[in-house]
């Protein structure tokens, strides 16, 4: 059969979804469920029939139409701190895949970590009249989030909270990451440990290096042998060199993301540094390249899938149901990835 797009002077007359169903044999209601993936009660027999009249029929939903009878854009917007992070390009990747399952689009936005930006960002997704917002926040636009959260406007904190903004966010245990990492180092002899992790201006830094002391302190170890340094990817060389120049130097580390690994892998190889004999690491973030570089490298491994997914679910719930969820906090549990760096090749 062929397209019923056919001349009539000069517009096109394109299938509609009734010529569907009538070519189908079956009612409009049933094409529509098909078309928003609902076969819960739908044979595969009609399914069949529904597709292959819309291959021959050349049918194209009109998503304008949709978007006006639903009141709604089939738009979100994700905010991301970095797009470079390999955590943020994994969930932003399983926020988009479960968008495209259920018939919504994803304008992904980078924030760099500015509040300027990422107030910007959040006023052109408004005047886009995007159906609701994923982000990994900054802490500098809490009165922002708070207008939204008064407004009823769905919005889902990914990876980090804000304090008294009661915004359901989906994140990961770094407080118990950090403790165990550290408890192992400890448990492999290691006393003057040190933590490298990025400014503290946001809540999942903070949660990592408060695992990081309380483990020391624990143990009980000297705060001679505490070596925790805030950092940026532009001067931990040289916080590095500084560490590493001193008679009591750190013998292990714990790395705070994948920029500040690049950094610490660059500054060892510079120096010659041996690991694990001479400086044992374990890293936040599973890198593509752990298995790869020798020695391997110790991971802490986030669940970034997972809480892509998690959060996407609760924002397309927030915009059908009209509720926001009634949980908070959505938590994850990291896992260590123990490999040569650590002196050793196994998950914990």
């Amino acid at each position: 059969m062929k397209s019923l797009e056919v001349k009539e002077g000069l517009s096109i007359k394109k299938p509609t979804i009734a010529d569907v169903a009538h070519e189908a044999g079956v009612s409009k209601s049933t094409v529509s469920q098909y078309m928003n993936k609902r076969y819960e009660y739908m044979s595969s027999k009609t399914k069949g029939k529904i597709e292959l009249a819309i291959k021959e029929l050349g049918y194209t939903p009109n998503y304008i139409a949709k978007s006006l009878k639903q009141k709604r854009t089939l738009t979100i917007g994700i905010i991301v701190a970095n797009i470079l992070h390999h955590f943020s390009t994994q969930v932003s990747r399983a926020i988009e895949d479960l968008c495209q399952e259920r018939g919504y689009q994803a304008i992904i936005c980078n924030a760099d970590d500015q509040p300027d930006k990422e107030r910007s960002y959040i006023d052109m997704l408004r005047a886009k009249q995007v159906d609701g917002i994923i982000a990994i926040p900054t802490e500098g636009n809490t009165e922002l989030y708070a207008e939204l959260v008064q407004q009823g406007y769905p919005v889902v904190f990914l990876d980090r909270t804000i304090a008294d903004i009661d915004i359901p966010a989906v994140v990961l245990n770094n407080f118990e990451a950090a403790r165990g990492a550290v408890a192992h180092l400890l448990q492999q002899g290691h006393r003057s440990i040190g933590m490298l992790t990025g400014p503290l201006n946001i809540s999942v830094r903070r949660e990592r290096v408060d695992g990081y002391l309380y483990a020391m302190e624990q143990h009980e170890v000297e705060h001679d042998y505490i070596w925790m340094k805030e950092v940026t990817k532009a001067n931990a060389m040289a916080v590095l060199e500084n560490m590493f120049t001193l008679k009591q130097r750190p013998t292990a580390l714990v790395i705070g993301n994948d920029f500040l690994l690049l950094e610490t892998l660059k500054f060892v190889k510079s120096k010659g540094i041996k690991v694990p004999d001479e400086l044992a690491f374990i890293t936040f973030d599973e890198v593509e390249y752990a298995d790869l570089f020798q020695p391997t490298i110790s991971t802490i491994s986030q669940p970034a899938f997972q809480m892509g997914r998690k959060a996407a679910e609760l924002l397309l719930g927030h915009i059908s149901e009209k509720k926001r969820p009634a949980q908070l906090k959505y938590e994850f549990t990291a896992t260590m990835k123990l490999r040569d760096s650590c002196g050793e090749n196994r998950s914990l």
